[in-house]
């Protein structure tokens, strides 16, 4: 080899080597937190190495998936009686006094 090739050689060798260091202790620092915080592990297609398909999961997406219906249908009827205070409060007194007393003369009726 010519000399000024080594050289360069000589001079683009430790940005190389800081280079590989430092992807790999960025691969490792990422497959360690994704293991400390439970998440399965990927191949080179994005799949999971270890999927997880225990019986507990089921379990517990049907349980969050009823929860979530209830809440649902909570906060639906939440907005039906926040829509009738806005009303109450929004319409005037004369209309609202009119109301009450069509609603206490079809009672005395």
């Amino acid at each position: 080899m010519e000399p000024d090739k080594i050289a360069f050689l000589a001079d683009i060798a430790p940005m190389l080597a800081v280079g590989c260091i430092a992807i790999t202790i960025g691969w490792v620092a990422t497959t360690w937190m994704r293991i400390k915080n439970g998440y399965p592990l990927e191949n080179q297609w994005g799949k999971s190495v270890y999927p997880k398909h225990d019986q507990e999961a089921v379990e517990r997406v049907k349980l969050l998936t009823n929860e979530n219906a209830e809440l649902r249908a909570e906060v639906g009827s939440m907005k039906d009686r926040l829509a009738n205070v806005e009303r109450i409060v929004t319409d005037d007194s004369h209309r609202l006094t009119q109301e009450i007393d069509q609603l206490r003369d079809s009672r005395t009726n």
